[in-house]
C-alpha cells in the first residue's frame, strides 16, 4: 500500500543528511552533503545552514531548481533500505529569527558563532515533488497541497 506523507516524513527525520543537488556553471550537476539537524517535521519543506560565500548559494541564486536524495537504512528482518528523491525550488534566507526557528546546539560545530556568524544563510527547499522506494514498492506524491494524510500513487 502506497505510503502517506506523513510515513515519509517520518523516515526522512531519521536520516540526517541529504545529497543536495543543484545546477553548476556549464550545465552540469553538482551534489553535496547537507544536514537537516533532525529539523524535520516534514510538509514539503527541508532546512540547511551555509555560508553566504561558498559554491552552494552561488548556484542557487542562479538556479533555485534542486534535488535532494535521501538513503535511509534497512530495516529488521532483512527489510531493504528506503530511497527518497525530493525535487523543489530554494531560497536564500537571511533573517535571523528564521535562523534562531530552526537551530541546533549541533551547528555550532560549523558554524562557532552560533546564529552570528558572519555569511550564515539558511537554505529553504520548498519540495515540489517526491519519489520514494523501499524494496517493496515505490511512489510519487506532488507536495504542493499535500497533508499528512495525503497518500503517494504508486509507480511501477
Amino acid at each position: 500500500m502506497p505510503k502517506t506523507l506523513g510515513e515519509l516524513a517520518r523516515i526522512v527525520k531519521d536520516i540526517d543528511f541529504a545529497m543536495l543537488s543543484t545546477h553548476s556553471d556549464g550545465g552540469t550537476i553538482a551534489g553535496r552533503p547537507m544536514s537537516n539537524n533532525r529539523d524535520v517535521d516534514y510538509d514539503g519543506d527541508s532546512w540547511y545552514f551555509a555560508c553566504e560565500d561558498t559554491r552552494v548559494v552561488r548556484e542557487l541564486r542562479a538556479d533555485p531548481k534542486v534535488g535532494l536524495g535521501f538513503h535511509g537504512k534497512g530495516g529488521m528482518l532483512g527489510m531493504k533500505p528506503v530511497f527518497i528523491h525530493i525535487e523543489g525550488e530554494a531560497r536564500i534566507i537571511q533573517d535571523k529569527a528564521q535562523f534562531e526557528a530552526h537551530w541546533t546546539p549541533d551547528l555550532e560545530r560549523w558554524f562557532k558563532d552560533g546564529i552570528d556568524t558572519p555569511g550564515l544563510v539558511l537554505i529553504n527547499v520548498q519540495g515540489t515533488r517526491l519519489h520514494y522506494w523501499d524494496g517493496e514498492e515505490q511512489g510519487e506524491l506532488v507536495l504542493t497541497g499535500a497533508t499528512a494524510d495525503t497518500v503517494a500513487t504508486a509507480t511501477s
